[in-house]
């Protein structure tokens, strides 16, 4: 039944989206505003704050003393040692660390962040500085060998990370996307039985074999290889640059590929 509209209720529906309205078009406008920074402005703070993630074992996690560690917080280490700076470590989520960079929380981004066109329109991206691979991970004794095998079923995934933008193009209609605040959330789920499968990247499905019965879970089939970059807000050219020649540097030199067998025992793959 629908129910008659009260002209009063209406105009206070109208205010209300014309409020909305002009809070998009503010929000927007800072977006596309967001204040550049220069090397030389980050050489008198003499500080580079970096958000990263802590839930993305082995790229970013927390040590002993519960402080950010990781793949990435040693990437961002020897980034400030390069600038000569100081680094200040922030934790983000996955949902929350692009907001982070553009409303200037933190400098940029090296937070396995992985290079899309839809994220290139929000921020400059470096070159890629590692990668990871993407799977479908879900239970040996299920029957699932591709997308379409999802039908019917409940695929957890970490909420607007790149896994959530995967799953959700290959799976087909009748497939339940359940989307979690984080990596970890997926991973009990799958763990508790609330989730058939999940989409993850190789390491997480490599903590995941750590913590199950062996035999328990595999991986089904993968779903993409993802290049992440560091990310910076827009129109930073310079400060680009030198992030830039700072990853083609320790590329060449091997010192990327040490930090990456360091944390995930193989080679960095190549990156283009």
């Amino acid at each position: 039944m629908h129910d008659p509209i009260n002209p009063s209720l209406s105009a206070g529906a109208s205010r209300r989206t014309f409020t909305s309205a002009l809070v998009a078009s503010a929000l927007g406008l800072m977006a596309s505003g967001v204040s550049a920074q220069t090397l030389d402005e980050l050489k008198k703070k003499g500080e580079l704050t970096v958000g990263m993630l802590v839930d993305f074992p082995p790229y970013g996690t927390t040590n002993a003393q519960n402080q950010p560690d990781g793949y990435d917080a040693d990437v961002a280490r020897l980034l400030g040692k390069d600038l000569g700076l100081k680094v200040n470590l922030v934790p983000v989520t996955g949902p929350n660390r692009i907001p982070f960079l553009l409303t200037n929380k933190v400098d940029l981004l090296v937070a396995s962040l992985a290079i899309t066109p839809e994220r290139a329109k929000q921020v400059q991206f470096s070159q890629p500085y590692a990668a990871a691979t993407i799977v479908l991970f879900g239970a040996t004794k299920s029957a699932i060998k591709s997308a379409a095998d999802l039908k019917g079923l409940r695929v957890g995934v970490a909420r607007a990370s790149t896994q959530d933008v995967a799953v959700t193009k290959s799976a087909p209609e009748g497939t339940e996307i359940r989307r979690f605040d984080d990596d970890a959330s997926a991973m009990q789920a799958l763990l508790s039985g609330q989730v058939d499968a999940i989409g993850c990247s190789v390491t997480v499905a490599a903590q995941i074999n750590k913590r199950a019965p062996a035999g328990s879970f595999e991986v089904k089939f993968n779903l993409l290889q993802q290049a992440m970059g560091i990310a910076l807000r827009p129109n930073q050219a310079e400060l680009l640059k030198a992030v830039n020649d700072f990853v083609a540097r320790n590329t060449a030199n091997g010192e990327l590929n040490k930090l990456y067998r360091k944390w995930l025992e193989s080679d960095l793959p190549k990156l283009s």
